[in-house]
């Protein structure tokens, strides 16, 4: 099971009503071996499921439902959510318009996978058009790839801007208090490993002394899924944890560096910046979060590790947390990132571990919580579930406190599980420059304005990442004729681009001590988000020059190198 290389950040969610909540469905078989849940809705079922399930009482809203274009004005998406059976049931959710001459045959069909796993699927109306042959809506059904089972199915209908929906009724709250759920927050703390550091950082708090606890991480740590993103994430919740653990307030202080989208890759060459301050800050607990992010870590590992050393290194000898958050899939990196934490005797929790099988009982088996009551979409969890992230960590800083080392772990003597070819990379670019570099701009004397922005600490406004960039812009130079250039020593390389959804972007190639290394497509992930590539990787340090040129066929697009990481 893999994630995506660069998961979005969450969209706004609409307004919306039940069409059908957590209904019981049979599976009846058909001729193929397979099996079939049609749910009629023409003929004013439409109409009564919306008032009898979804509370629907505006007239003129009802008056909408009676037609197919009406309907389409009204309703922006359609939410799909199917659980209580096998998880690996293939299904496929099927919406159906009838026609106004060809009953059955003429009206528009949708259709959309959905996974049989609790997690919500989206079914975007908004770029379908219906012809002058739909009529009405007629039914939805769900086709399975087997029969005779049973499924609870939920449906929500999401509405278009200026349209309200009225109240939902909530599934039943989620008890974070019971004792129940406590057992399950317990089983998330997969190894409390040495405390010696975190137990230092606790007596230096109590001393009324200045303690900073700090988080990196991808989107989730940005705050992805938390409304307000400032004070509903997990980062804050945890922050506050840690002062009522130590008894203290105004002396703990709290960074935030989470980036969406990226993997440790870009963390390692992140963290002196964003979370250090370039030395402005020095943290003494910092919780590392990428076990949903890192399937874009070239490295597969290699970069994670080298970040790990990289902060118990520093100047503050901060304690590290690893805390592995899952996607709605229950896919994550935890196997191949664990063995970091084992073999540095480092604290790590699993989110996997306390709430997937949950998601998997139904009400009668004894379910605590449900995969909509924590996922605010298929990646990003929503207040409850930043709570329950919170609650564990909070576990397993009670759990080192209860449990003190008498002496900390020897890095040094710990044989690298991975490797930690990444460890010393430091940042370079525009404004900061760490090491002696020769630069030639070229035609990439422009500055990108239009950046990726995050949330950082306890912002609501978006911080610009990478502002300090070189960008070739096509509409200033009209065409491509110099390249960017840079002389410096190195053993190991990354660039940052930008990627971006733009067709007005273009395709970069990359050259090394005049080889070709690779060519780099904005477009690839489709949205404005920085995108850490290793240009080279090598044993020597040695003085190296790197060339960036517009591709062949994308001289009039444009391209922004947001920076460089350098390995000595």
């Amino acid at each position: 099971m893999r994630g995506p290389v660069a998961p979005r950040d969450p969209e706004k969610k609409r307004q919306f009503y039940f069409l059908m909540k957590d209904k019981n469905v049979f599976a009846f078989p058909t001729p193929d071996g397979k099996g079939i849940t049609p749910i009629y809705l023409d003929g004013g079922r439409l109409i009564e499921a919306s008032k009898f399930v979804g509370n629907l009482s505006d007239e003129n809203l009802i008056d909408m439902l009676k037609t197919a274009q009406g309907f389409k004005k009204l309703v922006h998406s359609i939410g799909v959510i199917v659980d209580g059976c096998d998880k690996d049931t293939e299904c496929k959710f099927v919406f159906q318009f009838y026609g106004k001459n060809d009953l059955l045959g003429g009206g528009t069909l949708l259709e959309m996978p959905v996974a049989c796993n609790g997690a919500e699927h989206l079914l975007d109306l908004s770029a379908i058009d219906l012809t002058d042959e739909d009529k009405e809506v007629g039914q939805c059904r769900f086709e399975y790839g087997a029969n005779d089972f049973t499924a609870n199915v939920t449906v929500k209908l999401y509405l278009n801007d200026g349209f309200d929906a009225p109240v939902q009724e909530e599934d039943t709250p989620v008890d974070l208090e019971s004792a129940e759920f406590a057992a399950h927050v317990r089983d998330s703390v997969l190894q409390v490993g040495n405390s010696y550091r975190f137990n230092k950082v606790v007596e230096k708090a109590r001393r009324g002394e200045d303690t900073t606890i700090a988080f990196i991480g991808g989107s989730i740590t940005q705050g992805a899924g938390a409304v307000p993103i400032n004070t509903e994430c997990y980062a804050y919740k945890t922050y506050e944890a840690f002062k009522k653990l130590t008894g203290m307030d105004e002396n703990i202080h709290y960074v935030k560096a989470g980036v969406g989208g990226t993997p440790s890759e870009l963390g390692m060459l992140r963290y002196d910046r964003d979370v250090r301050r370039d030395g402005e800050a020095e943290p003494d607990v910092v919780i590392v979060e990428f076990a949903v992010n890192d399937e874009g870590d070239e490295t597969k590992g290699v970069c994670f590790e080298s970040l790990v050393r990289k902060i118990w290194n520093g100047k503050s000898q901060p304690a590290v947390i690893i805390l592995f958050s899952v996607f709605a899939n229950d896919y994550n990196l935890e196997d191949r990132l664990s063995p970091v934490g084992k073999a540095y005797d480092l604290p790590m929790v699993s989110l996997k571990a306390c709430v997937t099988d949950q998601f998997y009982k139904t009400k009668d088996t004894g379910r605590l919580i449900t995969k909509a009551q924590y996922f605010y979409d298929v990646f990003h969890p929503t207040n409850t579930g930043h709570s329950v992230m919170a609650m564990c960590l909070e576990q397993v800083m009670k759990d080192m406190l209860d449990n003190k080392s008498e002496a900390d772990t020897d890095f040094d003597k710990v044989v690298s599980p991975i490797g930690t070819d990444f460890e010393t990379v430091v940042l370079f670019d525009k404004k900061d420059k760490p090491v002696e570099a020769l630069i030639d701009e070229g035609d990439f004397d422009s500055t990108d304005t239009e950046l990726q922005a995050v949330e950082m600490n306890m912002d609501i406004k978006g911080t610009k990442q990478f502002p300090n960039n070189w960008r070739f812009d096509a509409k200033k130079h009209g065409s491509f004729s110099k390249p960017f250039t840079m002389e410096v020593e190195a053993k190991r390389l990354v660039i940052i681009n930008k990627d971006s959804g733009s067709p007005l972007e273009g395709v970069a190639d990359v050259y090394v001590d005049g080889e070709y290394v690779r060519s780099i497509n904005p477009l690839d992930n489709g949205w404005v988000h920085c995108n850490p590539l290793i240009i080279l990787n090598d044993t020597e340090c040695k003085k190296r020059r790197v060339e960036v040129k517009m591709a062949k066929g994308s001289e009039e697009k444009s391209f922004t190198i947001l920076g460089f990481g350098i390995v000595r």
